[in-house]
């Protein structure tokens, strides 16, 4: 518990809320105890469902020849933690280097999958998951 001073008139600030004492008012702000789980479990929701449209939507964009390195991305990640990671050895130097051989399996497919991706789809997934943490919709910056 903090007693800190808003204008000249004592607020004492706790974990569960804020009290504001001004002149023989009382201002009391409380806390839901459920809020932090509840928001908490909201923001993984959506980073679940961008985690996994990410691997959805680039996989079209990703070249294959036997398909290990659109394989390796879905090894390499685990669905919620923010971090998408294409583990085959050979996955950098796909990802960064020009191919200029055109692609028999997709005209899509190529080096910097995501960037092209997030091009194409970034829109969709932003507003995706703000539907699943509950918002009405997302706003898009560049």
């Amino acid at each position: 518990m903090a007693l800190t001073s808003a204008g000249g008139y004592p607020v004492i600030n706790t974990p569960r809320g804020t009290i504001i004492v001004k002149d023989n008012m009382t201002a009391k702000l409380t806390w839901n105890p459920g809020f932090k789980a509840y928001r908490q479990n909201q923001f993984m929701n959506g980073q679940q469902f961008v985690d996994s449209e990410i691997l959805r939507l680039c996989e079209p964009y990703i070249p294959k020849l036997t398909g290990m390195l659109i394989l390796s991305g879905i090894l390499g990640t685990m669905v919620g933690s923010g971090w998408i990671k294409w583990i085959a050895p050979y996955a950098s130097k796909q990802y960064y280097l020009e191919n200029r051989r055109p692609s028999q399996t997709g005209a899509q497919r190529g080096s910097f999958w995501f960037q092209r991706m997030k091009q194409s789809h970034g829109r969709s997934i932003l507003n995706g998951a703000a539907r699943v943490m509950g918002a009405r919709s997302a706003k898009w910056s560049k």
